[in-house]
């Protein structure tokens, strides 16, 4: 079984509200597991939690800004593999010719 904790132990432990947990699940920026009517995180996604927490408690960021940074990451690192997928075929097509 995959590691776990629960909404109740991360605010007790981060020191966070719990409607800021419930607005990421909300907004779609966290994942969660719900067995027993209980909302659980799985370890995997602890570090994701832990950057948006930081993001809005220690930079005043408001959700909607997370959601903003979140998404333009992503797009970056999607961006940045498919320039390695580029890079890949245009050096096996410069290799090609060099023969």
């Amino acid at each position: 079984m995959n590691e776990r904790i629960s909404r109740e132990e991360l605010v007790k432990i981060y020191n966070i509200e719990i409607t800021f947990f419930d607005e990421l699940v909300d907004s779609g920026l966290l994942n969660i597991h719900t067995e027993n009517e209980i909302r659980y995180l799985m370890y995997e996604d602890l570090p994701s939690f832990e950057r948006f927490t930081n993001w809005h408690y220690d930079l005043e960021i408001n959700l909607p800004g997370l959601e903003v940074i979140h998404d333009m990451l992503r797009k970056m690192d999607e961006l940045k593999q498919r320039n390695r997928e580029l890079m890949t075929k245009l050096s096996a097509i410069s290799d090609k010719y060099e023969e």
